[in-house]
């Protein structure tokens, strides 16, 4: 397999992932479903890069994951979008949408690369200690 077809398949899952959420989550007037999609991509994705900062370059997991699955999983064109369309009708709460989409995403993601090195590191001392 190679990373073409690694990120085809990432992407599709990750799609598909995202079109379940937004039809189970409700969008009424804040688009909650958009956020937590792309704060979940950026918490995963943060995890994946501090763990292969750490482990082993894994190239096809990697263009699996990363590019394909959470890029898939995410929309930085439907977050442009709804906040154009809050812009509007609610520009308070499109402001607020986008504090809150900008902080939990670099929050996260800060979050995720930490927490992925960590457990890269953790693994390595297990791996030492057998």
């Amino acid at each position: 397999m190679n990373r073409y077809s690694a990120v085809f398949i990432g992407g599709g899952l990750g799609a598909c992932l995202r079109y379940g959420c937004n039809i189970g989550i409700n969008n009424n007037i804040f688009p909650a479903a958009t956020w937590l999609e792309n704060a979940a991509g950026s918490l995963l994705l943060g995890i994946l890069t501090g763990f292969f900062m750490i482990r082993a370059k894994r190239p096809l997991l990697s263009a699996f994951l990363g590019t394909g699955f959470c890029g898939g999983f995410t929309t930085m064109s439907t977050f442009s979008k709804e906040t154009v369309m809050l812009l509007q009708s609610h520009s308070s709460l499109a402001v607020l949408y986008m504090a809150v989409s900008f902080i939990s995403g670099i929050g996260l993601a800060l979050f995720g690369v930490l927490a992925g090195r960590r457990i890269a590191q953790f693994q390595i001392g297990k791996e030492r200690k057998q």
